[in-house]
């Protein structure tokens, strides 16, 4: 499995970015996508979850209400609206291998693969 993020980039508070992971995988391999974060100095964190069907999401309380989860054929989408710059961070596709009917953010540790990051700047 590899991913690859896109779509970063900086913006001023109050604005929208939309990210992007694309997902390689096999065709037999299930996998569970979630988007991850982290600002300098800062442990990594959870943003949001998406079940391997794409019908249940779950997001960080930080964030409900502000950015979307979706996905679409290979590509796993966070849409990021009313932007703030506690919002600014590294954001990370990750992925855990097999078939979740449900959507539950977990650990970093818990995830087996990792796309490289891509930068979110927000500025006030």
């Amino acid at each position: 499995v590899q991913l690859v993020e896109s779509g970063g980039g900086s913006v001023q508070s109050g604005g929208s970015l939309r990210l992007s992971c694309a997902v390689s995988r096999s065709t037999n391999t299930n996998v569970y996508l979630a988007w991850f974060r982290q600002a300098p100095g800062k442990e990594r964190e959870g943003v949001a979850a998406i079940s391997t069907g794409g019908d249940h999401t779950d997001y960080a309380d930080s964030v409900k209400g502000r950015f979307t989860i979706s996905q679409a054929r290979r590509t796993v989408y966070l849409q990021m609206n009313s932007l703030k710059p506690d919002d600014t961070a590294m954001y990370f596709c990750a992925a855990r291998g097999g078939y979740y009917y449900t959507a539950l953010l977990r650990a970093p540790e818990d995830y087996e693969y990792w796309g490289q990051g891509t930068q979110v700047t927000v500025s006030s």
